[in-house]
């Protein structure tokens, strides 16, 4: 009896871990493809999403160095400086020595590269209250927390 039982528990954790690989799976991917086809929308054809990401790491505050934005990203700031002579190029950043530090570049966002970052956050806004709607106070909590693993684990493997 105590084998049956086993053997029930063992299935249904297999059956747990496939579904969750093929949820896992396809989310990304299609979380993929959407920002892809929403960045791409309107004003913005000339961004791609790692462009967008870039745009979002920059922010809408003071300038910030290239070196903390790259970390941000989790590029170097060789990779960074590729796509910001591209945003630069596109119009959407402007560069500037520090003040206090010549050696320093900063990077800040233009008009264009601001309303591009607003159409972003409109996007990610969007999808927020779609994944929350109908989730309860207790549903979102363990969600916010199983979201929280899985980054904490991203975040170790990436440390590796």
């Amino acid at each position: 009896m105590k084998t049956v039982e086993r053997r029930l528990r063992e299935v249904l954790v297999l059956d747990i871990h496939e579904t969750l690989n093929d949820l896992l799976v396809n989310l990304f991917r299609n979380i993929n493809s959407i920002e892809e086809k929403a960045v791409r929308a309107g004003e913005y054809k000339d961004l791609t999403t790692n462009d967008m990401h870039v745009i979002e790491a920059i922010g809408l505050g003071e300038p910030r160095n290239m070196t903390s934005v790259a970390r941000q990203q989790s590029v170097t700031t060789g990779t960074l400086t590729i796509s910001m002579n591209n945003l630069v190029k596109k119009g959407y950043v402007v560069r500037a020595r520090s003040e206090e530090d010549r050696r320093v570049v900063l990077v800040s966002l233009t008009e264009k590269g601001k309303r591009a970052f607003g159409q972003h956050k409109q996007f990610h806004d969007q999808l927020i209250r779609e994944v929350v709607d109908g989730l309860d106070g207790q549903e979102q909590e363990i969600l916010q927390r199983s979201l929280a693993n899985l980054m904490g684990y991203f975040h170790r493997l990436q440390e590796k």
